[in-house]
């Protein structure tokens, strides 16, 4: 009974070894932030994945920390279709014409 326990421990550790995190959004959104997570472009430490309302509209912006000097954070919608990018060099705070100051934060998805 412990050797099937046992293998049955194992199994279930390897099993979600593997898997990808579901972060409740749609595929392409947690595609894209496990693509994120997992890639260059996010810092070693403090890079983020925010929800917020803006313009009515859930959007996410995926923000790569500060490890870079003018960095950009990228704006997108639920399918994932980018509205634009915050910061970098010119300091952009604007996203359809709206400076992104009125967007409601509404919840942490992912941080590193």
């Amino acid at each position: 009974m412990k050797k099937i326990f046992l293998l049955l421990v194992i199994g279930l550790i390897s099993l979600s070894a593997c898997q990808k995190n579901d972060f409740g959004l749609s595929d392409c959104l947690n595609q894209k932030i496990e693509d994120f997570k997992n890639g260059e472009y996010a810092c070693s430490e403090d890079a983020n994945v925010k929800e917020y309302e803006f313009l009515g509209e859930k959007v996410y912006v995926f923000n790569p920390g500060t490890c870079g000097a003018d960095m950009t954070s990228e704006v997108i919608d639920k399918d994932c279709n980018s509205l634009g990018f915050l910061g970098g060099i010119s300091g952009n705070a604007e996203i359809n014409g709206t400076n992104f100051s009125e967007a409601i934060a509404r919840k942490i998805i992912w941080k590193r």
